[in-house]
This record gives C-alpha cells, structure tokens and sequence, in this order.
C-alpha cells in the first residue's frame, strides 16, 4: 500500500501550487498577531490622578496641591489613587492659607478619587481604561480582561482541531476567521467593561481555532520537506510580522475604538482566500469524497505544469482508509509509568512556565522606559531572529541543551536588570529584549521537542496537553505585568528565576536528537539524573490492538 505523500509526489515539493498555499496560509496568520496582542494598547494604563471639580472652590495654589505624593521607582509622583478631603482644602482656601507654609500637607486627611480621574493624554488618547475607569479599586479588571482573552484561547484550541475534522479544514477556517473580525467589530460598541470582555473571549476563541486551523491545513498540503519550514518559520514569523504591525497601528491611531477598527479591516480582505486556499485533500480522502480530493490534486498538478496519471487516488491504496490501522490512547497513558508521568509532569512545567515568561514579556513591552511603540515594536522584532535560531539550532545540535542554553540566556539577562542603575533605561530595554529572544527561541523549539519525546500512539495528544499548559500559562502572565504596578523590577525577578528553574529542569528531560521516534511505550528513553525500578508486566491485548484518538491542538 502507498500512502498519501507517495500518491502525491507526481506534484512536487516546491511549485508554484505549494507556493501559493504556503504564503496565503502564512498571510493569514498575520491578523492573529496583532489580535493576539491588541491588549497591549487597548487596555493600557495612561498616566492619571484624582480629578477636582470646579465646584470644589480651591485656589490655583490648592488646586495644584490637592493629590498627595508618593514614592515611585525613586522619585516623588502625585497619587494615582488619593487625594486630600476637598472640603478642608476649600476652607484653608477660603482663610487665603498657603499649602506647605501655612498648613502641613504631611497631616491632611486623604480620601478616595470621588469624583472620578484625569489621565494624560500624552500617549494615548483613550483607552478601555479610561473609558470605563479601570483604575485603583477597579484596576484588576485590566489583568482580567487579558486574561479571560486568553481563557478563550484555551477554549479555542481545544475545540479548533475537534471542528476541523468534523466540518473540514477549510470551513472552519473560514468560520473562525469570521469569528475573529465579526466579534472584534462587535467590540467596537461596547457600553461597558463586561460587554467588552466578553467579546474579547470569543475574539479569543477565534483568534487561536484559526491560527490552529491554518497550520493543521498547510500542513496536510504541502509535502514534507516543505511542511517543517511552513510549521516553524512560515507560521512563526508571519505571526511576528503581523505583532509588528500592532505598535504601527498603534502609534498614528491612539483612540481605542478607531484602533480596534483598524485592526478589524484586515480580516475583512481575507475573504477574497475563500476562493484561492483549497480544502485539504487528505481531509476529503478522510471522509471518503475521493472525487473532490482529486480534483484539487489535478489542479494544483495544473498549476505545476504536470501531467498526473489517469487515476491518481485508489481507496484499495490508500492506508489512511484502514480504519484498523488508527490506535486509541487516554490521557492517563501519559501517566501509566513513573518515567512517562515525569516526563509529561517536566513537560507540563516547561510549557507553561516558558509561556508565562513570552506572554509577560510581550503584554510588558509598552510599560518600560522610552517610547511604548518602539518597545512593542522592538519585542515584537526580537521574535524573527529568534524563530530563525530556533531553526538552525533543531537542525544540528542536542535537543535538551540548546533548549537549556537559550532559557538560561533568556532568564539569566532578566536577573541583570535589578543591576542597571537608574539612569540606564537603554540598558535595561537591551536586556529584555534578549531576554524575549532567549523565551521566544524556547517556545518555538517545544513542539519539536515534545513531539520526538513521546511514542505515537500518544504524540499527538502529548502535544495537545502540553500545548494547552502553555494557554494556562499565557493566562497567569498578565497578573505578572500587574505587579510591575507596585514594583517595576519585581516581574523581571520572578520571569527570570522561573525562567533558570525550568533551564535547569530542561537538562533532566532524555535526549531525542538524532534517536529515532519511539514507537511504544517501551521505546521512550529515560530521565536523566533518575534511577527508575525496571517495571515489566505482561502484554495486555490493550497493547497489542491500542485505538487512536486523535485530536488537533
């Protein structure tokens, strides 16, 4: 029996039809990556402080004196969230008493902003923060919002892959496409913060099931050799591209509702694809519908200037077709040995706490020193020749160090920046975006890592889990950028010790360079450093006839 790759070599590996899926694939990962992070602008925190009516009947002198100050980063700044009791102002006004000569502010009472904030519109000219007050008792709302975004990556890569094989590649491509831009359309109407976030969830629940979708579907078109560039550089460094466009939007629209906007209209020019990108032949063959599959396949070989043979798919030939030949597996499979359950427990770890370091790091990058834009900008620039690194370094070297070596690089430089003085923001700029380059070159090594790890039958479904710990990682980050509100540099410490902990923790893992990929249990090497009791039993028929299921992440 041949299998798909073998019917379809007629095709090729890099004409103009794998071409133009590979880039129109790539392209529409794009919106994803300002979605992904549109929080960074759409919810930023402009600088503010208790606002004073006019009614308050306070003098120049008063006026300018009636927010306490306070000690931040080393410098006195006025108080974001108290003000003195206007009612005792306005009768030290009233007797023509001075602030600081005549009356000791240190012993004025202070009160609540009750009659709301003024922010500065230096950089922003509204945000969802402004709009809605997200401010002092009500500032966790601002971490929740972005954190409930990425709830909803969570629901959405766990459901995308479910939908695809049910509804097809392609249709649910489309559909959460339309999910993403319809529902961030939505958001432009919002009235309230819950309204908001809401809507945010289910942006989220698209933004993920396309990106997933989009790589499940290049990755059954285009042949192998192809396939490890689209699912590394292709997809990662299109996503990076469209994260560079964000600060761009950002910078010349800086009203929140028109940005949101903005950064809508591009999925909207995504629907021309509809009529370009193909279904996945594989898919259809799947389902049966060998004539459909077929014509795709005669003409993409059409548009490689290939003649295909008369009969290009025989459901006898096929192996995908044998329903005999797909495995089962549970999730506890990934438990059912001390040394499996390590290895899955390390990988669990590693996942989300490299996730939280990316995610904190990104959501971070418009409150450091300098320009807000040109930060965002600069991490989202660190990522391309992270991606590429990433590449270089899986095609030669070892596995567990380079992994090791870059979250080191990554967390180690994160610890420095306690060490930069005061004066020195360039500095301290430079060393968080090599501390993303190091997390972000991590992140895009762990599929591959993970995937050689663990024996088919569960591989894809090793992914899937530890994939989804990453998404609970992605949902603790914003509450480390949430610290940084009380202790700038108290986030970079935390980041950077987790960050040498799973380092570490990377080097206990079983090297998988340049071993071939198990096929079973038994084949799966050991964790280093361990001593494991030789566990043997005797075969069951669960092993001798395991089922699949197969699930896409």
């Amino acid at each position: 029996m041949r299998d798909y790759d073998e019917v379809i070599a007629f095709l090729g590996e890099w004409g103009p039809f794998q071409r133009l899926v590979f880039f129109l694939l790539s392209a529409s990962i794009v919106p994803n990556g300002f979605n992904g992070m549109s929080a960074v602008f759409l919810a930023a925190t402009p600088e503010h402080r208790c606002r004073v009516p006019e009614s308050a009947n306070l003098s120049s002198a008063w006026r300018n004196h009636s927010v306490p100050l306070r000690l931040q980063d080393g410098r006195e700044v006025p108080h974001s969230c108290r003000r003195y009791k206007l009612a005792a102002l306005a009768n030290f006004s009233a007797l023509g008493l001075l602030p600081g000569h005549d009356v000791n502010l240190t012993q004025l009472e202070q009160e609540s902003c009750l009659d709301g904030w003024e922010f500065s519109q230096d950089i922003y000219l509204s945000t969802i923060v402004t709009e809605w007050n997200l401010v002092c008792e009500h500032d966790w709302k601002t971490p929740l919002t972005t954190s409930l975004f990425f709830l909803g990556v969570l629901f959405g890569s766990f459901v995308s892959g479910q939908l695809s094989d049910r509804f097809g590649r392609k249709s649910i491509l489309f559909s959460t496409m339309a999910v993403q831009t319809g529902f961030s359309f939505l958001q432009i109407f919002s009235v309230n913060w819950e309204m908001f976030t809401v809507l945010f969830v289910i942006v989220g629940m698209g933004q993920i099931s396309n990106y997933v979708v989009a790589f499940i579907l290049g990755t059954e078109i285009l042949g192998k050799s192809v396939r490890i560039l689209f699912s590394t550089l292709g997809v990662c460094v299109f996503f990076a591209v469209g994260y560079m466009l964000l600060p761009l939007f950002a910078y010349f629209i800086r009203d929140w509702r028109m940005l949101l906007l903005a950064l809508t209209v591009p999925g909207v020019l995504c629907v021309p694809l509809w009529w370009i990108i193909p279904e996945s032949p594989r898919w259809l063959i799947s389902q049966r519908r060998f004539k459909e599959a077929e014509e795709i396949v005669r003409k993409a070989a059409a548009m490689n200037n290939i003649t295909p043979p008369m009969v290009i798919f025989d459901p006898t030939e096929l192996q995908e077709l044998n329903p005999l030949k797909q495995q089962k597996a549970f999730i506890l499979d990934l438990f059912r040995t001390r040394n499996i359950a390590t290895i899955t427990i390390m990988s669990l770890l590693l996942w989300m706490l490299t996730s939280v370091g990316y995610f904190a790091l990104s959501l971070n990058a418009p409150n450091l020193h300098g320009d807000a834009f040109l930060n965002c900008f600069l991490s989202a620039l660190v990522e391309v020749p992270a991606y590429i690194t990433a590449w270089l370094l899986l095609r030669t070297l070892p596995r567990r160090y380079i992994i090791a070596g870059v979250l080191f690089l990554g967390g180690g430089v994160l610890l420095l920046i306690q060490a930069v003085p005061p004066g020195y923001a360039a500095w301290s700029i430079g060393l968080v975006m090599l501390g993303k380059f190091g997390i972000t070159s991590a992140f895009s090594m762990l599929y591959v890592f993970t995937a050689e790890l663990y024996p088919t039958m569960v591989r894809n479904m090793a992914v899937g889990i530890t994939s989804m710990a990453s998404r609970v990682g992605s949902i603790i980050a914003p509450y480390f950028v949430y610290l940084g509100a009380y202790n700038r540099i108290l986030p970079y410490i935390l980041m950077g010790s987790l960050t040498i902990l799973i380092g570490i923790l990377t080097l206990f893992f079983p090297e998988s360079f340049g071993t071939p990929l198990p096929e079973t249990f038994e084949q799966m090497q050991k964790v280093k450093g361990f001593r494991s009791r030789n566990q043997t039993r005797e075969p069951t028929e669960r092993d001798e006839n395991p089922k699949v299921l197969i699930t896409a992440f």
